[in-house]
C-alpha cells in the first residue's frame, strides 16, 4: 500500500518546502502554499479517471508523511484532497473536466466547508447555509465559521438548504457576494488559510452544482472523507515514536523504566495501517465502503494519536515543555486531531448508535 519510490519523493519534498517552514506556520501562521502546490506538479496527488479506491491509495502517502513532519499541512493537504473527491463523485462534467486536472497538478487548491452538513447529517446541527432556486442555479446567503485551505483563487465544497431538498456546490472564493475573514490564533491549526465565509446572495452557476440531492452525494463521499483523516493520525504517530527513541538515552536511560515504549506505539501504528489496507481494498465503485468500520478506525487513530503524543512529551521531559518544542507542538496537533469533522464526540455517538 505504501510505495516506497514515493514516500521517497515526498519525504524529499517535505525536506525542502516544509519542515525549514514548520515553526513558522505553527507560530507565524505561515501557509504552505508552495509544498502543496509541488505535490502535484511532481505528479504524487490523484490524478483524473482514478476510481476511488487508487484515489486513496495514491493519496494516502502524502496525506502520511506530510502529517510526519506537520500535521497542519497533513490537514490542509486533506481538504484538497477532499475537494477532489467532491469533483469525482460530483455530477458536472463541467467541473470534472476544468477543474479536476488543475486540482491533481496543483496549479489550483481546493478546500472543504462539509464541517457544518456532516454534523448536520449525524443529527448534531443545523444547516447554516441556505439556497435559493434562480433560474437553472442557485443564490446562496448564510455563513460558514470555519472552511480551511483557502485564498483569493481557491475553490471549496458546500452544502445548502434548498427547502425541498439540500444541493451540493463548488465555489470560487472569488465569487461575488461572497467574503471572507481569515480566523488565527488557534493552538494546533495556524497556518491552515482557515476562514470564516459570508454568502451575501452568491449566485451557483448550475455547472457548479456537484449534486442536486446532497442527501444521496453525502454519503458517497463520505468514506473516502474520512479514511483520508487516518493518515494524519498515524503520521503524527511516526514522529512520536521517532521522538521516544531520540530520548532513549537522556537521564541515565530511566526512560527504558517507562510503561509505555516506542515499540508499543509501533504496534499501534502497524495494527491501524493493517485495519486502513483492508477498508481501502473493501472500497466499492461509489466509494461506500465498510461505513461503521471506517467510522471506528478514525476513532481509534484519534486516541492512539493522543496517547503517542502524551508518550513522547513524557520521554522527551522538560525540553518538551518549552515554547515552540516539537513534542509541545505535536501534542496540540493531536488534540486538533480530536476536533477535527468528525469530532470525537461525533464519531463517539456514530460508533454507539451505529
Amino acid at each position: 500500500m505504501l510505495e516506497q519510490d514515493r514516500l521517497r519523493r515526498i519525504a524529499d519534498l517535505s525536506d525542502r518546502h516544509l519542515k525549514p517552514y514548520v515553526k513558522r506556520i505553527d507560530e507565524e501562521a505561515y501557509y504552505p502554499e508552495t509544498y502543496l502546490r509541488e505535490l502535484g506538479r511532481q505528479n504524487l496527488l490523484p490524478t483524473p479517471g482514478m476510481d476511488e479506491r487508487e484515489s486513496v491509495r495514491t493519496g494516502l502517502p502524502a496525506l502520511l508523511e506530510t502529517s510526519k513532519s506537520c500535521l497542519t499541512t497533513g490537514f490542509v493537504l486533506w481538504c484538497h484532497l477532499a475537494a477532489m473527491t467532491y469533483l469525482r463523485n460530483g455530477e458536472s462534467e463541467q467541473l470534472r473536466r476544468t477543474l479536476l486536472p488543475q486540482l491533481a497538478d496543483g496549479s489550483l487548491l481546493g478546500g472543504t466547508g462539509l464541517s457544518n452538513p456532516m454534523k448536520f447529517y449525524a443529527g448534531l446541527d443545523k444547516l447554516y447555509l441556505r439556497a435559493e432556486r434562480q433560474g437553472d442555479g442557485y443564490v446562496i446567503h448564510g455563513t460558514l465559521p470555519l472552511v480551511s485551505n483557502l485564498g483569493d483563487d481557491h475553490w471549496f465544497g458546500v452544502v445548502a438548504d434548498a427547502g425541498d431538498r439540500r444541493i451540493a456546490a463548488f465555489i470560487p472564493c472569488t465569487a461575488p457576494g461572497l467574503s471572507r475573514i481569515e480566523q488565527v490564533g488557534f493552538i494546533g491549526l495556524n497556518g491552515s488559510a482557515t476562514y470564516s465565509c459570508r454568502f451575501d446572495g452568491v449566485a451557483v452557476h448550475p455547472d457548479w452544482l456537484l449534486t442536486r440531492n446532497a442527501d444521496e452525494w453525502v454519503p458517497r463521499i463520505r468514506t473516502t472523507f474520512v479514511l483520508y483523516q487516518i493518515p494524519l493520525g498515524i503520521g503524527l504517530i511516526d514522529s512520536c515514536i521517532a521522538s521516544v527513541r531520540s530520548a532513549c538515552g537522556r537521564q541515565g536511560g530511566c526512560n527504558a523504566y517507562q510503561r509505555v515504549q516506542a515499540s508499543d506505539l509501533e504496534r499501534d501504528r502497524d495494527s491501524l495501517l493493517a485495519r486502513l489496507q483492508r477498508l481501502i481494498e473493501n472500497i466499492g465503485d461509489g466509494g461506500s465502503g465498510h461505513w461503521p468500520d471506517v467510522v471506528r478506525l478514525r476513532l481509534d487513530t484519534v486516541y492512539a494519536a493522543l496517547h503517542a503524543a502524551q508518550t513522547a512529551m513524557l520521554h522527551v521531559g522538560s525540553p518538551g515543555y518549552k515554547a515552540g518544542s516539537d513534542a509541545s507542538r505535536r501534542l496540540r496537533e493531536s488534540y486538533f486531531l480530536a476536533n477535527l469533522t468528525p469530532t470525537v464526540r461525533q464519531l463517539e455517538k456514530m460508533v454507539a448508535t451505529a
